[in-house]
């Protein structure tokens, strides 16, 4: 039981080496075998450590490896394990592993299906190093390790240059993030001494407070966040990553990457506890994030495209939720999250399968009878994203909703009135992107229409039991669960009279959002017409998801290429190096044509030469001796 934690880290990478050295030779059915076999081994290593921590009360730690010595300074490789790290590695190799069996589906007639497998398990490998890592430096490497595979997965297709610019996109983008992690570390380790991050809330919740600013250090592990988990202004990255296979946006936008900004601030909530102008700006920007990507996604025509927003929104939710304090609950959405967005995102992923490629909703309808089996775990998903009872999303969303209105440690009452907006305009873009899919005529070409068919058991089975987690998932309290290492905050008792009536509102704003859609989207279709129309100036706004791209590109982009072309390539690298260089050569030109005068091939020459320098030396021996 000592080696558990290094086993679960350990198992995926051994499926990265082995698919990666001898997939390609040993065929399909060995790179299935390791690349979905190893990270259910890894799944059930987890269930036996949990099991071990919940029995012993307490974490599990266990150093693999010492990493350096610095003086009195030792990096360990460690590892740890207690109640939150517990529901995000279950959450991790569970899904995870969910996703991995549907690929074999998917990805069955690709031929990088080799170099997929091994990615794919290099993700999960650096995912867990992220999750189980006791310091930030561990972690930190599991960080930018998902930002590695992320870009090899969202490339994969890489012959394409829009998919491997995109992939270019997300790292770079992270990487402007990861410039705060790492002041973030820089400022912890200059005054605490150590990276463990126990030790560190130790710190903070001791007696005496550290000698820094607990609200500087929040602000700058939360702008690694914003990049990580796609908050706004580092939230550009993530409709791009769509551009890999779909199994791979399931991972990285449900259950893994995107969720490791909501674990950092979470597993650092000591610090965040005591920086309460920091966690103002954590909910603010979350509440605006997720109100600002709901707008997007609901004039997006691209299945995927509607649901990376989606994402982006959600994720706002849980830093809203952790703004307020309320770090259990941000956790419960998104262990909740990782359910319902999976099987949105492997649905999608079954519905163009079946469509042969096709990603535009308005050229689908009718597919209810056609796949039942994605239509139906696709519907339950998204009423559990819309947060329509019993399903997980709505006791999450709940949740939420009423700490942003009632927590002591920051709740408002703007913060709960956009995010019940946001939650309306949810309930409203997944019944759209529900309706538009499965619903009304038939809107495909003939050809499209005789091909449509339900995918294999190896997609609809994963399909089907993530439906139902979505549909039971949300009766296991997680706040409950860790109520004892993240208790929930204060809540303000003249309004507890409320909480009644804004669980009402809640189911009301999704309904409200299911008949809206209804409304606008049944008949002829013209009623959306009719509105785009009047509102011209709105949709060209959200079509353009606000040019958010465009500014990036005016402020940033042409500056650094006029930069790097007038004056890094024309003036540093073409006159600077190239003519210092060209300058050199010439010289090294003319001295050899002087110096090649002297090489006549005439023997008389050669002999006067001979006796001009004896009689030089002789000169110079007399005037010196």
């Amino acid at each position: 039981m000592t080696q558990l934690l290094t086993l679960i880290v350990v198992l995926p990478l051994l499926g990265f080496l082995l698919n990666g050295l001898l997939g390609q030779r040993l065929g399909r059915g060995f790179v299935s075998a390791v690349g979905c076999g190893l990270p259910v081994l890894a799944f059930l290593t987890a269930i036996m450590a949990v099991r071990a921590v919940l029995a012993a009360d307490a974490p599990l730690v266990e150093t693999a490896f010492r990493w350096a010595l610095v003086g009195d300074f030792a990096f360990d490789v460690s590892f740890y394990l207690d109640r939150l790290s517990a529901v995000m590695v279950l959450i991790v190799t569970g899904v995870g592993s969910l996703i991995h069996v549907y690929s074999t589906g998917y990805m069955k007639d690709d031929p990088g299906y080799a170099r997929y497998f091994a990615y794919l398990n290099l993700f999960l490998f650096f995912m867990l190093l992220l999750v189980l890592g006791r310091s930030l430096l561990v972690l930190f490497v599991g960080w930018e390790g998902v930002g590695l595979a992320s870009y090899l997965l969202i490339g994969f297709w890489f012959a394409d240059p829009v998919k491997a610019a995109a992939g270019k996109k997300a790292f770079i983008t992270n990487r402007v993030g990861d410039a705060g992690f790492l002041l973030g570390m820089f400022v912890i380790y200059s005054t605490l001494g150590t990276l463990e991050m126990d030790r560190i809330n130790a710190a903070f919740m001791g007696p005496e407070l550290p000698a820094v600013s607990a609200s500087l250090i929040g602000l700058l592990l939360f702008i690694g966040a914003t990049g990580k988990s796609a908050q706004i202004p580092l939230h550009v990255w993530l409709p791009d990553a769509m551009a890999g296979p779909t199994p791979v946006s399931a991972l990285i936008h449900a259950a893994t990457m995107v969720t490791a900004g909501v674990y950092l601030v979470a597993r650092l909530s000591g610090v965040y506890l005591h920086a309460p102008e920091a966690s103002a700006v954590v909910a603010a920007i979350g509440v605006l994030t997720a109100f600002f990507a709901a707008t997007i996604a609901v004039v997006q025509t691209d299945i995927k495209k509607v649901l990376a927003y989606s994402t982006i929104s959600q994720l706002g939710f849980m830093f809203l939720a952790l703004g307020v304090g309320a770090y259990g609950v941000a956790v419960f959405h998104l262990y909740t999250h990782a359910f319902f967005k999976a099987c949105l995102f492997l649905g999608a992923g079954s519905v163009i399968h079946a469509m042969g490629g096709e990603q535009d909703i308005r050229r689908m309808g009718g597919l209810a009878k056609k796949i039942p089996w994605t239509f139906g775990t696709f519907a339950i998903a998204t009423a559990a994203i819309a947060g329509l009872p019993p399903l997980a999303g709505f006791f999450s969303k709940d949740e939420i909703l009423w700490f942003a209105f009632a927590s002591e440690a920051g709740g408002q009452t703007w913060l709960w009135a956009l995010a019940s907006l946001t939650a309306l305009l949810t309930a409203f873009y997944m019944f759209r992107l529900l309706w538009l899919t499965f619903f009304g005529k038939p809107r495909m070409d003939e050809h499209t229409a005789a091909h449509v068919h339900e995918s294999p058991l190896s997609m609809t089975g994963v399909l089907v039991a993530l439906a139902v987690l979505s549909a039971v998932g949300g009766f296991f309290s997680i706040p409950h669960f860790l109520e004892e290492q993240l208790p929930l905050p204060a809540v303000d008792e003249r309004l507890h009279h409320l909480e009644h009536t804004l669980v009402i509102i809640a189911v009301a704003i999704g309904l409200a959002g299911l008949a809206g859609a209804a409304w606008l989207y049944s008949g002829d279709g013209s009623r959306p017409a009719r509105i785009g129309a009047r509102l011209a100036p709105l949709h060209r706004l959200l079509s353009g998801k606000y040019y958010v791209d465009e500014l990036y590109e005016a402020v940033i982009g042409r500056p650094l290429t006029w930069v790097s072309d007038r004056i890094f390539l024309r003036i540093g690298d073409r006159a600077v190096i190239d003519g210092t260089l060209h300058g050199l050569t010439g010289l090294a030109r003319q001295a050899a044509g002087v110096l090649g005068r002297v090489q006549t091939g005439n023997l008389h020459l050669y002999a006067w030469l001979v006796l001009a320098g004896i009689f030089a030396l002789l000169l110079w021996s007399w005037r010196h001796v």
